[in-house]
């Protein structure tokens, strides 16, 4: 009967059919949507992540602090970074100060300024080849620091042995410089520096706990650490010990020690120096090991030097008289 098949349920509408009959298929398109994207990327990938941001945060410290591992950090990139020299100014004061390099790097389109052209005539000059690198390998490099497009690499830090340094103050009646756990390696450039323009025999410093000679004590020493030996020894004590042992005064440098460093008795023959930490100074251990405590007098407006500084001061007084005319 006409109209039949369009009265309410006369028909049953199929799987896939749409009010007005067949519609079109997917194509796969629903499908493809929930096999989905592959695998959700770490949080610390994410850029907009709050983790991301917290990772790049601890790259830049690490890169800041010489290369010393931050939490959550990359192995590979602290390693790196500790041996790096990065930013214009630094590697032109680096290839100035003659430190030794490894290898050099400038960023592929690196904008040219005046310290760029000079870094290149630098290397030149070294015959020091600077290689093209694509930015965010040198990002990698240096631990995402600040590089300015060049950066430059230096060899790992030959110590000396602690045996030959005492020798050659033993022969001279010369002076060493221990560092008690010194853990700025600027601090430890700065003392390097200062020892070697009073012509000490050399440096000491312990394995552990303690700022290595890495680019960024190279720098602070302004190439000093090229030409002043420094060893390192398992125990700083009994390194002192065994220099005592050898005929050296043993000298520690203490802000609340009761004798003035100008007053200071000190007696002929080779002495040892003693800096201690950034924070908490001598050790207590170290103190024991001192045949004498100094400190250098200052203003109550200051609580204490810094240890590099104070270095320098009691270098200078110890030498006036005692080596200055020997240099």
């Amino acid at each position: 009967m006409a109209g039949n098949s369009e009265r309410r349920g006369a028909r049953q509408r199929g799987k896939g059919l749409g009010p007005k009959g067949n519609t079109a298929g997917s194509g796969g398109r629903a499908r493809k949507a929930l096999e989905g994207k592959g695998p959700t990327p770490k949080a610390e990938d994410r850029v907009y992540h709050k983790a991301y941001k917290a990772k790049q945060f601890n790259l830049r410290q690490e890169a800041r602090q010489g290369g010393r591992a931050a939490p959550g950090s990359r192995p590979k990139a602290a390693k790196a970074a500790a041996d790096m020299v990065v930013g214009r100014n630094a590697v032109l004061e680096a290839l100035q100060a003659g430190l030794p390099v490894k290898a050099a790097y400038v960023a592929e389109g690196a904008e040219r300024d005046d310290r760029l052209r000079d870094i290149f005539r630098l290397a030149a000059e070294a015959s020091l080849t600077l290689l093209q690198t694509p930015r965010p390998e040198l990002d990698r490099l240096t631990g995402n620091a600040v590089h300015q497009g060049v950066a430059l690499q230096l060899p790992p830090f030959a110590y000396a042995d602690a045996a030959d340094i005492l020798e050659t103050a033993l022969e001279r009646d010369g002076l060493i410089v221990a560092c008690d756990h010194l853990t700025d390696p600027h601090n430890l450039g700065a003392v390097i520096r200062s020892a070697a323009a009073f012509g000490a025999a050399g440096a000491v410093i312990p394995s552990r706990r303690s700022a290595d000679v890495t680019a960024a004590a190279w720098k602070a020493s302004a190439g000093a650490a090229a030409r002043l030996p420094v060893a390192k020894v398992v125990n700083l004590n009994q390194a002192l010990a065994t220099f005592a042992q050898a005929g050296c005064h043993i000298v520690g440098l203490a802000g609340e020690a009761e004798t003035d460093l100008a007053d200071a008795d000190i007696p002929e023959g080779p002495v040892v120096l003693v800096v201690g930490s950034e924070g908490d100074g001598l050790a207590r251990l170290t103190r024991d090991r001192c045949d004498q405590l100094v400190r250098i007098p200052i203003t109550a407006a200051v609580e204490s030097l810094n240890a590099s500084v104070a270095t320098g001061i009691a270098l200078y007084h110890l030498t006036r008289e005692k080596f200055l005319g020997d240099l």
